[in-house]
């Protein structure tokens, strides 16, 4: 079914096809942003930045795109080669565009849900992208409910057009800085009118966006610099955080709304979730995760093994590292799939582990026999990791150890992360031994907090991250209660707010 493109409203090439996405319970991902101001092939450039950031989230898709005069946009669920194609890129047309790959984290994997997010208000066109997780974000929606809004998604980002619309009489400077002084949690923006690219971090500046420009002068924001890498674009700077950056045909101005404070960038987007081409919060991504592993190796020098291995491709960086700081050899002892596409047959219970084989596949003549080191960026619920284990048992394996290059993962996250209850944390119920037995392990270590704060170059009681999901430290207040799916229950007032600091 194709939609009239009308203004605001999407064009969709295959809306009557479902997707079947298989249930991995270990997926971290979050989303990645992208926008272009000044640049006559807008949604071409920003097609490929989200092909750029697709590992950032891989349920939906889509580009917003204007041309002066409205804002035309397309968005689907699946992956971004998916959903475009020459002849729907070719109907974008216009000089500004933002787009949105999303993971969710507030509200399900629905179409409704896909970003950017785009309204009509006012003569004007307005579309956001949102990378993070507002932490009051019921207690708004309930307030705007209440003065007779109406929601036509269930994701904390509806939120912020709701509170612009309301101070819009004030110009739409002083409406993003009230929009901005009433939510919280983590948050960064990439927002468009007809005629105007804005930039936006929240204060605490949990997750990365960088300005760039191409030769021609277009200025680009994009989640990581390897969107920027892929487009040509120039790294100019970090947007700072508590920063709006604004830009249009008159060039680029900012305004600091917040108090300066410490900033809690996110340790994870290190760890797992940034590309290792990408630079973030002022580091190579691959180069830190290549610290980790020789970090892992000074923690643990007793250590020994026939070979060391990473599970493709979330250990392989630290295991370089590793490798190379004690001297270990360094094997692949499983081997990734790369053309296992997102819909396949669902498994039976007789099959259960095939999601595991499908992607990855023992190397049995490397493996058997032998004592197995294994290095791991990290373990979250614990399930995935068990059954990867098990098939390197069943290839031969003698003894599997693993050592993972962060502290254990203790306390959910608000920011954005989907992992938001205690519950689906291994480590938060049990112990380091109890979660080596479950796993299937013949030992476990994690680095240390200490360990991971070395790597980043600054001072254990002075740095400039958010460790919470390791130590319970959160720099902003959250509400337990409030879940994922906690605007689409029956009752959603059933939802309690027990602070939580």
């Amino acid at each position: 079914m194709t939609e009239n493109r009308l203004p605001g409203h999407e064009i969709t090439a295959s809306a009557n096809r479902r997707i079947w996405t298989p249930f991995n319970p270990s997926k971290k991902e979050e989303c990645g942003i992208f926008g272009i101001f000044g640049h006559e092939d807008a949604a071409k450039l920003t097609y490929f930045g989200l092909y750029a950031l697709q590992h950032r989230g891989q349920e939906s898709a889509g580009i917003a795109v204007s041309d002066g005069a409205r804002i035309t946009t397309h968005k689907s669920m699946g992956l971004v080669h998916e959903i475009f194609n020459e002849d729907i890129l070719r109907a974008l047309r216009g000089y500004v565009a933002i787009g949105h790959v999303r993971y969710s984290t507030t509200g399900s994997s629905l179409r409704a849900n896909a970003q950017p997010f785009v309204v009509f208000h006012g003569n004007n066109h307005y579309a956001i992208g949102h990378n993070g997780n507002l932490v009051n974000a019921v207690e708004l929606r309930r307030e705007l409910e209440k003065g007779g809004a109406i929601f036509r998604s269930t994701m904390d980002t509806e939120v912020f057009m709701h509170l612009l619309a309301r101070n819009l009489s004030s110009g739409l400077e002083e409406a993003l800085v009230e929009t901005l002084k009433k939510v919280q949690g983590a948050y960064s923006l990439v927002m468009s009118t007809k005629d105007t690219l804005i930039g936006v971090r929240d204060p605490n500046g949990f997750r990365p966006l960088c300005l760039g420009q191409l030769e021609d002068g277009a200025y680009v924001l994009a989640s990581e610099t390897c969107a920027l890498d892929l487009v040509e674009a120039a790294y100019i700077r970090d947007v700072e955080p508590g920063e709006i950056l604004i830009i249009d045909e008159d060039g680029l101005r900012s305004i600091f709304p917040f108090p300066k404070k410490r900033p809690s960038h996110c340790i994870f987007e290190f760890i797992y979730f940034a590309r290792p081409d990408s630079n973030i919060f002022n580091q190579n991504v691959y180069m830190f995760r290549k610290k980790l592993g020789g970090l892992l190796a000074k923690e643990n020098p007793s250590v020994g093994a026939d070979l060391l291995m990473p599970f493709p491709d979330s250990g392989n960086y630290a295991a370089i590292g590793f490798a190379q700081a004690n001297n270990i050899p360094l094997e692949m002892g499983v081997i990734r799939n790369h053309y296992v596409g997102r819909t396949f047959i669902q498994p039976s219970q007789a099959m259960r582990q095939f999601q595991v084989r499908v992607k990855l596949n023992p190397v049995r003549g490397l493996l058997k026999d032998k004592s197995v080191l294994l290095i791991e960026d990290s373990i979250i619920r614990g399930t995935t990791t068990r059954t990867r284990i098990n098939s390197l048992r069943l290839a031969g394996a003698k003894e599997v150890h693993m050592l993972v290059s962060c502290p254990p993962h203790r306390f959910p996250c608000p920011y954005g992360i989907d992992f938001s209850t205690k519950g689906e944390l291994i480590a938060a119920s049990h112990t380091v031994k109890e979660t080596c037995d479950y796993i299937g392990l013949d030992s476990l270590n994690y680095l240390s907090i200490e360990g991971l704060l070395e790597a980043t170059g600054t001072d254990v009681n002075d740095h400039p991250f958010c460790l919470a999901c390791f130590n319970g430290d959160y720099p902003v207040k959250f509400y337990d209660e409030v879940g994922k799916h906690c605007f689409e229950e029956k009752d959603s007032a059933s939802c309690r707010f027990n602070s939580h600091v």
